[in-house]
């Protein structure tokens, strides 16, 4: 990957470790409406993703034919948050509370495995030339499907920062 995704992946994890460590377990798990994600459920879906995204790239790379799809621009569907995208079963969160701690360990852990795997690739240039199914867009380039990390991270800290307001508001 170039330095500006790997800048990127690692300037938005640090914004969304900063939004949710001063958190309480309780505001982490407090729900504002039965039909709406904790804070802690936007999060365990961001590592869900991270993860789903990890085994998607994979396999992708594994395909010997070159399956080279055009760009997409997701980050203008990925950041407007007016645009609601259903997630997909298998990166929907678990129902039962998270600590503040566990999420930011499972946080550590899955980027961890993205940069090793990352860095396992010898012609990085690979993830260009070949795509995968996405659930949102449809045939991606693989890079893109790197971008998309922290694209769906920084959509999600938008969405943190309004529960927390909305959370002060109810205190």
């Amino acid at each position: 990957m170039n330095e500006i995704v790997n800048d990127k992946l690692y300037e938005t994890r640090k914004e969304l470790v900063k939004e949710i460590t001063e958190l309480s377990d309780a505001q982490f798990n407090t729900k504002l409406d039965p039909n709406k994600w904790s804070i802690a459920q936007v999060v365990h879906h961001l590592v869900l993703t991270e993860e789903a995204s990890i085994k998607a790239i994979a396999w992708g790379l594994k395909e010997n034919v070159s399956t080279k799809k055009e760009r997409k621009e997701i980050q203008l569907i990925l950041l407007d948050r007016r645009k609601k995208i259903k997630a997909p079963q298998i990166v929907e969160p678990y129902a039962e509370p998270f600590e503040v701690l566990q999420i930011l360990d499972l946080l550590n852990e899955t980027r961890k495995r993205l940069i090793a795997f990352l860095n396992t690739l010898e012609d990085k240039s690979t993830l260009a030339d070949k795509s995968m199914y996405h659930p949102a867009f449809g045939e991606l380039p693989l890079d893109q499907w790197v971008e998309h990390i922290y694209l769906h991270e920084q959509r999600h800290i938008e969405q943190i920062k309004e529960l927390k307001f909305l959370l002060e508001i109810r205190q």
